[in-house]
């Protein structure tokens, strides 16, 4: 059991380092989705929407750190995506004991 957390927390550690260092690299050119928004034409109609107004990160860029703005968006997607997934696991696994234990 040890050493899945140790694989865990070198995994974890390695894609915080590729966050950090590499999203500064990231493509400005728009993804397929946006792309197809913005050919189609109703980019405009989310932009002008409210959430997207609000948002913390809109277009994956914090208004108040430009500099910093796609390293701070990798290493929050990275440590969500974490988060997310250990959350998911733990639920399976817990699941997967309790079918196990009331049988």
């Amino acid at each position: 059991m040890r050493s899945n957390k140790k694989n865990i927390l070198l995994f974890l550690s390695l894609a915080i380092l590729l966050a950090i260092f590499i999203s500064p690299f990231a493509s400005s050119n728009p993804d397929g989705l946006e792309w197809v928004a913005k050919t189609k034409g109703f980019l405009v109609k989310a932009e002008d929407n409210i959430f997207w107004k609000n948002s913390l990160m809109p277009d994956y860029s914090i208004p108040q750190f430009t500099f910093l703005s796609k390293t701070i968006a990798g290493l929050i997607g990275t440590l969500l995506t974490f988060i997310f997934t250990m959350l998911l696991l733990k639920l399976k696994i817990s699941k997967k004991f309790y079918t196990k234990k009331n049988n």
